[in-house]
């Protein structure tokens, strides 16, 4: 049985905030040398699955750039067909109003699963798997679920099964849930119930969450696959941040495998040379991408591909974006820095015990991290406490940004 794949990788990510203000989430780099979507697109292709569409929509460039062709992922052959889809009526109004607007590519497809995927999870997950057991439980739709903390429950569809994993009760982000299996954004439709479906459920705002599941649980045979493997929505800062710095730790603790030959993670790798280590360099529990050159201090911290930490600078559990240089007598704790800052002589990024909220947006920033915008320079001797935004376009007034400030 063929099937086509429709990756959803048109959301902004506004809880990423500094992080998705030039670029959409899926393309917002992660692990060191990887983006985001490289995880889903490295799935598709170690299950099998060559016939990929990507539904773009905000900020597409830098994802465009990424993908290309899909050379990375061998999606480039004759056998295969890549497709970038953009909205060309309306704005996408929801993740089934997504797909709507580009029916025209599912009718056409010979396939006969489409198989619906986010973008922005970093997990690792044998499609194929979750086909088989669609395929057993003659199902039209089956919902790839995870059993979450009951406490994050109002964060997620959730959903409660029978003992055949026939699904019985769908609610989107329920206050008081009865079930804690959630709903990980992947979907395995019959072609058929998915055209059905998308044409004849009509609301402004169509997502599958909202409508295409709970319709078709009175109608049709609904089924639940859990996955209870690794699988993270990195999208905020918190999650992003721990994410990057759970893989700096040892192999018996890290919880995804990036160095399983079986499944390797593909990605457009930028050609740079080997890490250099300079001769007082100290490096504790990191994960560093090539083209970095380390002089000072890294400890529990993740590099992205040129990065370079001059002699004296210290780096403590951050993520550093591509190109980003720290020049000596810099401290960076708690920080998350995009591509191109420059850090200058002597500033310190994470300072004091004041751990109040961002004042703009307290939601977003509480835990003391501290996120720098793509190619902001920090003046020497600045000195920014906690929980600080700093905008790309951000004008520096003065050496000491205190906590829970935002400069733009």
């Amino acid at each position: 049985m063929k099937t086509l794949a429709l990756i959803l990788a048109g959301g902004r990510g506004s809880r990423l905030d500094l992080l998705s203000e030039k670029r959409v989430k899926p393309a917002v780099p992660f692990a060191g040398k990887y983006r985001i979507i490289d995880f889903t697109l490295s799935n598709c292709c170690n299950s099998g699955i060559y016939d990929i569409g990507i539904l773009t929509q905000y900020l597409p460039l830098s994802l465009n750039e990424h993908i290309g062709v899909g050379k990375p992922w061998d999606l480039d052959r004759r056998d295969t067909q890549l497709s970038l889809l953009q909205p060309y009526k309306d704005w996408y109004a929801g993740t089934a109003d997504a797909v709507l607007q580009n029916i025209e590519v599912v009718k056409r497809s010979n396939a006969d699963y489409v198989l619906i995927l986010s973008g922005d999870h970093i997990y690792k997950m044998d499609y194929q798997k979750m086909i088989k057991h669609h395929e057993a439980c003659k199902a039209d739709l089956t919902v790839a679920v995870q059993p979450v903390a009951w406490e994050e429950t109002d964060r997620f569809g959730i959903l409660t099964t029978d003992e055949s994993t026939r699904i019985t009760k769908f609610r989107e982000k329920p206050k008081d849930a009865d079930s804690n299996l959630a709903s990980m954004g992947i979907y395995v439709f019959n072609k058929k119930t998915l055209i059905e479906a998308l044409e004849t459920i009509i609301e402004p705002d169509l997502d599958f969450g909202k409508h295409i599941i709970p319709t078709l649980l009175k109608t049709h045979d609904v089924f639940a696959y859990v996955f209870d493997d690794y699988w993270k929505d990195v999208g905020t800062y918190d999650a992003y941040l721990e994410a990057n710095l759970e893989l700096t730790g040892t192999v018996d603790k890290v919880p995804l495998d990036m160095y399983d030959r079986n499944w390797r993670i593909f990605t457009k790798s930028v050609e740079m040379p080997g890490v250099k280590v300079g001769s007082k360099a100290v490096i504790h529990q990191a994960l560093i991408a090539n083209g970095c050159i380390v002089a000072g201090e890294v400890y529990r911290s993740v590099l992205s591909p040129g990065v370079i930490i001059h002699p004296g600078a210290i780096v403590k559990n951050s993520v550093i974006l591509n190109d980003t240089e720290i020049m000596p007598g810099a401290v960076i704790d708690t920080a998350i820095i995009d591509k191109n800052v420059k850090v200058d002589f002597n500033a310190k990024i994470g300072y004091g015990d004041d751990y109040s909220p961002n004042k703009d947006k307290p939601d977003l920033l509480a835990s003391g991290i501290n996120v720098i915008g793509k190619g902001v320079l920090v003046p020497e001797n600045t000195v920014i406490e906690r929980n600080c935004r700093i905008f790309s376009t951000a004008k520096f007034t003065s050496k000491l940004i205190k906590t829970g400030t935002t400069l733009k």
